[in-house]
């Protein structure tokens, strides 16, 4: 059997070879010419699987390396016999990383004390859970709102206009749906913007079209959202040069970028089409590269809980240098996607602390570090 796979997945060449026969395509090259006598197809987001690319092909199976599949036109996959797999949150840690070096960075920024913020996660599949958790971890009051999930009978979620009245912070976590009653596509237009709280912080990293974007530029110019973090972007990789230019973070698509986060898609792509094709594959195991400078010293500088737990999470991750690339370089926008940098999640870290500060420590520990006391 033949397997087209996008050759910037990271970790996959060798893994399938002894099993079938794999070429690796940039994604421009992913077409249905080249594609005509695959079996299979291993993409991500910027291959688009629909009836341009697909009819007429031998294409029987799809996993895609990412959470979203809203790239795969799942009706015609259905109706033709493709079978397709996503990977469910196989980089939600990498979100939350995210999400923790953002509020980090708006705390420092804006003076705020967490334990007297509140903050809104809409959406709570994969990644909401892991943004709740942290931000119970660090002392905020949450809100949490997802229509399906209340539908279900799940309790303590509650509405949208709710969500956003009570919000110091609201953080976008949905996927995106064009049309049905789940409809999320410009979910935040002018009108549910204007419903939030003055001063709100916004992020989003769900997916750029969640949000009508000259909406999220009036409230901004408008001072009605006080800083707005923005991953994702309408119309990538040619993205909005105004909300650039006023996002207080902005980068290109990649809080999900993890290594860790990669590692666990491509593990679970090549489960997914072993299982389709019985290849035999007992258990694929990586060995990830070790971070430079993998353990932290804290310093407890009066005991300052924002001060020494976002040290350690910018440490992990420097946030700022992704922004500053994408604000000099927007024309790079998928070359820094393709080109990202090793970044390592919170638990290829050990923290040194020379104090057993409960609140602090343990507020570490659950975020995933690992913590030895000197």
């Amino acid at each position: 059997m033949k397997v087209i796979a996008d050759k910037h997945i990271p970790f996959l060449k060798g893994l399938l070879e002894p099993y079938c026969k794999v070429e690796y395509l940039d994604p421009k090259e992913i077409t249905r010419e080249s594609i005509s006598d695959a079996d299979a197809l291993i993409i991500r987001t910027r291959t688009r699987c629909n009836r341009e690319l697909l009819e007429g092909t031998k294409v029987k199976f799809i996993a895609t390396a990412t959470i979203g599949y809203d790239h795969i036109d799942t009706e015609y996959c259905q109706k033709n016999g493709i079978t397709w797999t996503n990977a469910p949150g196989c980089n939600s840690g990498s979100v939350m990383q995210y999400v923790a070096a953002s509020l980090i960075m708006l705390q420092q920024k804006f003076g705020f004390r967490f334990s007297d913020m509140t903050i809104g996660v809409v959406g709570y599949g994969n990644v909401g859970k892991k943004v709740v958790q942290l931000a119970e971890n660090l002392g905020m009051r949450v809100l949490i709102n997802d229509p399906p999930l209340a539908r279900q009978g799940l309790c303590g979620l509650i509405s949208l206009n709710l969500l956003l009245k009570e919000s110091d912070i609201v953080t976008v976590h949905t996927p995106l749906n064009r049309d049905g009653i789940d409809k999320t596509y410009h979910l935040f237009d002018k009108e549910i913007f204007q419903t939030m709280r003055p001063k709100t912080f916004f992020i989003n990293t769900s997916r750029g079209e969640v949000v009508e974007t000259q909406a999220l530029n009036a409230m901004i110019d408008s001072g009605h959202i006080a800083a707005a973090v923005i991953d994702v972007w309408e119309n990538e990789p040619e993205i909005n040069q105004e909300l650039l230019s006023k996002a207080f973070i902005a980068t290109p698509h990649i809080a999900g970028y993890s290594t860790d986060g990669k590692a666990n898609a491509t593990i679970m792509s090549i489960m997914a089409l072993n299982h389709f094709y019985n290849l035999g594959i007992k258990e694929v195991k990586l060995q990830l590269p070790v971070p430079e400078n993998n353990t932290i010293s804290l310093e407890f500088e009066n005991n300052n809980f924002e001060k020494v737990v976002g040290k350690a999470i910018l440490h992990t991750y420097p946030i700022q240098r992704d922004h500053s690339q994408l604000t000099k370089e927007p024309h790079n926008f998928e070359l820094f996607r393709e080109k990202y940098p090793l970044r390592r999640e919170f638990m290829a870290y050990t923290l040194l602390s020379k104090s057993n500060l409960t609140n602090i420590n343990d507020c570490l520990h659950k975020m995933g570090f690992n913590l030895k006391l000197i």
